[in-house]
């Protein structure tokens, strides 16, 4: 039974593959937890991930429903055309496809893209210089950072090919007055390095604001927390321990997620 205020929706757990709905219910919980943590911006913006075993097809939020109202049955399937592949009362948001589907299409390894519009995130994005590594918890983002020149709203499919060169192979992109992007290989690998990219964000403005000269990291601390950084983050620690302990959380505040 859904929560008063979450959309009762039949499920649509019988109708697909049990590696598609583990998805839908990983990516329902990385919706709720951006709603959760205050990273989502009504209904606009978008979190992705790709369907095992197909061809590049994906679920993302339909339009019309707040971060806090998705569930794994309301998750929209269409392929990189934009068509939507199964039935559903909803209709996909054009303005979220044209990001998705360049990163999905573009880069094997990503298979959960988000994307977010905070506070923190598009403040960084306006400045020259971008993320700084002023600490400890900017350095899994400065590490694997790229940034993309604002275009305009993402529907115009020729800004496809620039996004994805101006990405390359990097996990996290800033993309300029307009917001922060993470890719993995799971919904937790994206989730996880997202966590650091906003935390980053955060810290650097807070720090910006009390006007006070900034104290630099040295060279040497920074080549060896990128060094510890490869241990630190080896044995799929956000697939093993972080997400685990994520769905944990989101299970206590509201399981309505998973139908």
């Amino acid at each position: 039974m859904a929560k008063p205020g979450i959309l009762d929706l039949p499920s649509v757990k019988d109708q697909v593959s049990a590696e598609e709905w583990e998805a839908r219910v990983n990516l329902a919980a990385a919706y709720r937890l951006c709603a959760d943590f205050g990273w989502d911006d009504l209904i606009y913006t978008h979190l992705s991930a790709r369907i095992p075993g197909t061809d590049h097809h994906f679920l993302i939020n339909p339009l019309g429903l707040m971060f806090e109202e998705i569930t794994a049955s309301s998750l929209v399937k269409v392929d990189l055309n934009g068509n939507l592949l199964m039935d559903t009362p909803f209709i996909p948001n054009a303005a979220g496809f044209v990001i998705h589907s360049a990163i999905h299409e573009a880069r094997e390894d990503a298979n959960c893209v988000i994307h977010l519009h905070t506070e923190y995130g598009v403040a960084v994005s306006n400045q020259k210089d971008g993320l700084q590594m002023l600490c400890q918890s900017s350095i899994p983002a400065c590490a694997n950072l790229a940034y993309h020149d604002y275009e305009g709203f993402a529907v115009n499919d020729g800004e496809k090919e620039r996004l994805v060169a101006d990405m390359g192979d990097k996990p996290a992109l800033i993309l300029r007055n307009h917001g922060t992007l993470t890719a993995g290989d799971t919904v937790a690998q994206a989730f996880e390095l997202m966590f650091f990219l906003e935390k980053a964000c955060k810290i650097q403005i807070l720090s910006q604001s009390t006007g006070q000269e900034l104290y630099k990291m040295s060279e040497e601390a920074v080549s060896n927390a990128l060094r510890d950084l490869r241990i630190v983050a080896g044995a799929r620690g956000a697939d093993n321990f972080v997400w685990p302990a994520l769905m944990r959380k989101m299970d206590r505040l509201d399981p309505s997620f998973r139908d």
